[in-house]
């Protein structure tokens, strides 16, 4: 498995009661040693550590790695050579600082051309077939096919690229060793054969129903950071009937970062559909572009060259 002194040290660092990613951004530089990162916490925490605890903790942490090092190739943090540039204008409180990763990391870069495609988990035939349409072409042009690996059109997103001998980056709301979902764990692992990713914030599983949610949440965010741009293929809008879809939260995200948003849309064929709510919602919000899904390559691609979408770039 690949990882830093600088990956561990952030890990660590995670642990402590009040630091979040916003202080680790603004606080650890890579490379630096443990004295002066325990130094710095110590102006931070309400109770003072010391750099023999800092250790006990690495240490256990280490242990941890090794448990999980058939799972994982690799983690890396933010100040890392290889830590994923992210799209779009993100506070820092919301910027990813470690990712554990299975499969090509280098799809992550600034150069490669991402876009997300999202919807809900139960798409009709229609849908299906217009998504898997789009992803074709956008595959066949050399975009790089991100979602989050759930069922409906995550999966169809997903297995299209792979049918297209595409490549394809799945974000995950768990741990590498316990994908989620589990009927998609077959998928994620041709993503890694086929030269795909798998990405994650996550060394652990989730240990309540509640903190999984927010998982998934965070998870929406990096559908969003990882993407020059991010399509939606139907979903509710939000609702009390269980039926809303994270692609609402994703869609949100990438509107605050100011990430290109693009639907699949047909007004006389899809306005009483309620699979399409969310659809409506966002058209209305006056920033999201119907895509032509007979151009959607072209459209894609010159949107990505006229909006100069701001890149997180490197810190340290």
């Amino acid at each position: 498995m690949k990882y830093t002194d600088n990956a561990i040290n952030i890990l660590t660092a995670k642990t402590y009661k009040g630091i979040g990613k916003a202080w680790i951004v603004q606080n650890i530089h890579h490379n630096e040693d443990v004295a002066t990162i325990v130094q710095r916490l110590n102006t931070k925490l309400v109770e003072p550590t010391s750099i023999a605890d800092f250790e006990r903790i690495k240490n256990s942490i280490l242990l941890h790695i090794e448990n999980i090092r058939s799972y994982v190739d690799g983690i890396t943090a933010i100040g890392d050579e290889d830590f994923p540039y992210v799209r779009g204008t993100v506070k820092d409180g919301e910027q990813p600082i470690v990712l554990y990763y299975k499969g090509d990391i280098s799809l992550l870069h600034k150069n490669n051309h991402n876009v997300a495609v999202i919807g809900l988990l139960n798409p009709d035939l229609t849908t299906v077939e217009e998504e898997t349409f789009v992803v074709t072409k956008l595959v066949n042009a050399g975009w790089c096919i991100v979602s989050g690996l759930a069922v409906g059109c995550d999966s169809v997103a997903h297995q299209t690229t792979l049918d297209n001998h595409g490549k394809t980056i799945a974000v995950l709301p768990s741990s590498l060793k316990t994908i989620l979902p589990t009927q998609n764990k077959n998928l994620a692992e041709q993503i890694v054969h086929n030269g795909g990713l798998l990405i994650t914030e996550y060394g652990k599983d989730a240990i309540s129903d509640m903190e999984l949610r927010g998982r998934y949440q965070e998870r929406d965010r990096l559908q969003a950071l990882f993407s020059d741009s991010i399509i939606l293929s139907a979903s509710y809008a939000k609702n009390n009937l269980g039926n809303d879809s994270g692609s609402r939260l994703a869609m949100e995200y990438a509107r605050n970062y100011k990430i290109p948003r693009f639907v699949l849309y047909q007004e006389n064929r899809d306005k009483d559909n309620p699979k399409y709510n969310l659809t409506r919602q966002v058209l209305a919000e006056g920033d999201t572009t119907i895509l032509d899904v007979n151009n959607a390559a072209t459209i894609i691609e010159n949107k990505r060259l006229s909006s100069q979408i701001p890149v997180q770039t490197q810190l340290f």
